[in-house]
């Protein structure tokens, strides 16, 4: 497991030396990169994409990419999630399978992250938030549904930079890998401080046409696989739990979060959002539905903990005291999951295709 440390230990570590808040107003850092990120992208890229036998759907996968060797590249198109399913055909052409799905899905959800994190006065803290679950667990297990949620990343920055547009066009790609981040575009309704109600009309008229273009014809698969089936996902107390926490930090001391009006107004809707799942986990009868849409809201861990220290720091004690806080707090995340989650050992020991490829 020492791969999933590594990568942990290297965050903090630049966390650490880098430790002073830096200005930022949601800005897509995506130019210029200095080299360290740039080799962050690279790792996290080739760890995620080319991992081998990790995550508990990886034979599921596996199954499903095996089973479109015959299909035309129309029926790709045409499919349940057509970017995955066209990536899984491409791969297939290629002779390359799933490892060329998921180094695609790697990059899309890197950048994403990457640009994320950077958009936050701390990005290296953002970063170690981000490792113990995010990248471990839903990036690498996960892989439709974590491509999607490095899309809308990219697309929750163009919404706070004040470009609706670009965000339903980001929305709309994420839901084309993972249909249920369509519920994602009502949020441009909560980040308008303008034109309310001309905001309202557009964004209803484009939940519904991507609800007739990617949901309608899976809307009872869904219901039916998740909803009436009861199906329940250990973890998923933990893992929403893991949204509030930080929800009711900001919630608590929102006013020593240095943000916009239009910025504090979105993010008090995101977190409480985040407190309605804790609500829904006791009302649906599929713990695993409510379970999967809160990972959209993951974003705001990264968001809330980054800040924590440069908020906390000003009245209660410093900003390096607030730092290991909340590296404290992604180091038990990471201790746990690997030690005592239910599923580690699909994740153990990690595998990377092309050292395996050459040994055997």
């Amino acid at each position: 497991m020492w791969p999933y440390w590594l990568l942990l230990l290297g965050s903090a570590y630049w966390a650490i030396t880098n430790h002073k808040a830096m200005p930022t107003t949601f800005k897509q850092h995506a130019k210029n990169l200095p080299i360290i990120w740039q080799v962050v992208f690279l790792v996290l890229a080739l760890m995620i994409g080319f991992r081998h036998e990790v995550g508990g759907d990886w034979f599921t996968y596996l199954e499903q990419i095996d089973g479109m060797q015959e299909n035309l590249f129309s029926e790709a198109l045409t499919s349940k999630d057509p970017a995955y399913s066209l990536l899984a055909w491409l791969g297939i052409q290629f002779g390359a399978g799933i490892y060329l799905t998921n180094l695609v899905c790697a990059i899309f959800f890197t950048s994403g992250l990457i640009v994320f994190c950077r958009s936050q006065p701390h990005p290296w803290l953002a970063l170690v938030v981000a490792v113990p679950y995010l990248v471990t667990v839903v990036a690498m297990g996960y892989t439709r549904q974590g491509v999607a949620i490095g899309i809308a990343m990219l697309g929750l920055i163009a919404l706070l930079q004040g470009n609706n547009l670009k965000f339903v066009l980001w929305i709309g790609l994420a839901s084309a890998f993972h249909k249920s981040a369509v519920i994602l575009v009502p949020l441009a309704v909560l980040a308008s401080s303008q034109n309310r109600v001309f905001t309202l009309l557009w964004v209803a008229l484009t939940t519904v046409f991507l609800f007739f273009l990617l949901l309608q014809e899976s809307i009872e698969i869904m219901v039916a696989g998740y909803l009436e089936a009861g199906y329940h996902s250990s973890g998923a107390a933990i893992r929403i739990a893991m949204n509030a926490v930080p929800a009711v930090l900001f919630l608590s001391f929102i006013k020593r979060f240095e943000l916009s009006a239009k910025h504090r107004i979105f993010w008090t809707w995101m977190a409480w959002s985040a407190l309605l799942f804790v609500v829904l986990l006791f009302l649906s009868p599929s713990s695993t539905a409510v379970d999967r849409v809160a990972l959209y809201w993951i974003p705001l861990q990264l968001f809330v903990w980054s800040r924590l220290p440069q908020a906390m720091g000003q009245r209660c004690g410093t900003q390096r005291q607030w730092l290991l806080v909340v590296l404290a707090y992604a180091f038990a995340v990471h201790y746990v999951w690997l030690f005592f989650s239910d599923h580690r050992m699909s994740w153990l020991p990690y595998k990377f295709y092309p050292w395996e490829w050459f040994w055997a």
